[in-house]
């Protein structure tokens, strides 16, 4: 049997392992990719650290994949060999849930995460579900492509699912993995942009990102500045700071929305007057479906968005790996196969 490398992980808390296995055969209802990028998430700690229940050791982890389809299982109609397409952290949904049954399959009780509950990008190749993939842009390449199936996808469906529309003033909170797509996403889809962060370093970047303003949070109190301007409709906040997030809160205008889809350590703190006297809210976001992230890849490439990556090649993925977790890495980590 023909064999493939893999960066696998053995047990909770335990090294990455750079393996020899033998290349997968798609079974009915999926396709082989032959892996091209694949980005490191934050959330694949969830695999290296056995932090998600149920993980089956050894697992690949790696859930924003790009790459071409390489052979296709019994009974899939759509997909054939060639296509280029991506995977995210969608990876099916079980279609007999509640969720399921009303149509919102992100939701699923039963979903299927790519790197979690079957392997994932960090290898040449995988399997996956006809239902998780996307295609991808002949504009994009596969570095380009593959973090937009995670942070991309979900900075742009939180962005259109939010309830601002074109003029309105839409305020990012954090410039970085997350962040940085956000503005250009947020820039492009017509909000006026303001981008907030630590340091009057990033002013530069996020003009050049986008933002028609900034707010130093170090140096200024975001929430009187964003009343200045007449506050904003959205906040969306992708940093890991609950503190931080809570002080940008009164910030928002009347009927403004605090969108999160980084994930805080600490607990948010809210002033509830606040929410009444304004009928402000805040509300999470996931990620999205394969539609949803197909979205995503067809909108960066008609408006020319893409990811910052650092870029490693897949054997030196516990580097890389290693590299992200630092807080080191000021944006993205792209695992490249070569291939």
């Amino acid at each position: 049997m023909a064999k493939m490398r893999a960066v696998q992980v053995p047990g909770p808390n335990q090294p990455f392992e750079l393996v020899q296995r033998e290349i997968p055969e798609p079974k009915t209802g999926t396709v082989r990719i032959k892996v091209q990028a694949c980005g490191i998430c934050h959330s694949d700690s969830f695999t290296k650290e056995g932090t998600f229940p149920g993980i089956n050791y050894p697992r690949i982890p790696g859930h924003e994949v790009a790459g071409i389809i390489d052979a296709v299982g019994p009974d899939v109609i759509g997909w054939q060999k060639g296509q280029r397409v991506g995977v995210g952290w969608y990876g099916g949904h079980c279609g007999h849930c509640e969720s399921c049954r009303r149509g919102d399959f992100v939701t699923c009780a039963n979903g299927q995460i790519s790197g979690i509950t079957f392997d994932g990008g960090y290898a040449d190749y995988m399997i996956a579900p006809v239902e998780a993939l996307a295609l991808i842009p002949e504009e994009l390449s596969a570095v380009d492509a593959g973090p937009l199936m995670c942070a991309g996808i979900t900075t742009f469906n939180a962005l259109r699912h939010s309830g601002a529309v074109a003029g309105d003033r839409v305020a990012i909170l954090g410039i970085g993995g997350l962040g940085h797509l956000a503005v250009q996403f947020a820039a492009k889809m017509g909000f006026q942009t303001i981008a907030i962060a630590r340091g009057e370093s990033k002013a530069a970047l996020a003009k050049k990102l986008g933002a028609r303003e900034y707010i130093d949070s170090e140096s200024q109190n975001v929430a009187e500045e964003l009343k200045k301007r007449g506050g904003a409709k959205v906040i969306l906040s992708t940093v890991t700071s609950g503190k931080a997030i809570s002080s940008v809160i009164d910030g928002l205008a009347i009927d403004g929305k605090l969108v999160t889809v980084g994930v805080a350590s600490d607990p948010l703190q809210v002033s509830v007057l606040s929410l009444i006297g304004a009928r402000r809210s805040i509300a999470g976001w996931p990620s999205g479906t394969a539609a949803d992230s197909q979205d995503t890849l067809l909108f960066s490439a008609l408006n020319d968005i893409r990811s910052m990556n650092h870029v490693y090649p897949l054997e030196k993925a516990a580097e890389a790996y290693e590299f992200m977790m630092s807080g080191k890495a000021r944006f993205r980590v792209v695992l490249e196969t070569g291939q």
